[in-house]
């Protein structure tokens, strides 16, 4: 049995939440995180019943501060869009992140997960969780809306 040094939530953090809801067509986007105070994030975008006809695509976006100045798409990091057509109901996808995939040389520093339904409302939601903290845990950089931490 392996010892327990580390809580997970000593390691990662909820730091971005597209909360999960009937969600009509349009875009929905976490607030700006500062990728520096994390080794790598990690979106989950989560679909379940998708409408008909519904797609979903999730890309994260970069900025230069956390107000969203100089947005711009980080490079690779759009997902392969979830189809009704293509039985993606209830299905997820993974998009990973590190502080070097953005654009350092012109100050980018903050990052965000924009997810945009189309054609129909749907069910669906999206989750960014940080990783292996720079400094302290992970639970003090943790959303505002993290209501608690039960540790066993």
């Amino acid at each position: 049995m392996a010892m327990k040094t580390l809580n997970p939530s000593q390691v990662a953090g909820v730091v971005g939440v597209i909360d999960p809801d009937a969600n009509a067509a349009a875009t929905y986007t976490t607030g700006w995180i500062a990728i520096g105070d994390w080794r790598s994030l990690m979106a989950i975008v989560m679909a379940g019943s998708l409408g008909t006809s519904a797609t979903i695509d999730a890309k994260l976006e970069q900025a230069q501060d956390a107000t969203g100045t100089g947005v711009k798409d980080v490079p690779n990091s759009a997902i392969t869009q979830l189809t009704q057509a293509g039985t993606d109901s209830d299905k997820q996808a993974i998009i990973e992140c590190w502080g070097e995939d953005l654009d350092l040389v012109e100050g980018f520093t903050h990052v965000r997960l924009s997810m945009t339904v189309a054609a129909a409302t749907s069910d669906c939601g999206a989750i960014v969780l940080g990783f292996d903290p720079r400094y302290g845990p992970a639970s003090e950089r943790d959303a505002a809306t993290v209501a608690e931490i039960v540790t066993v």
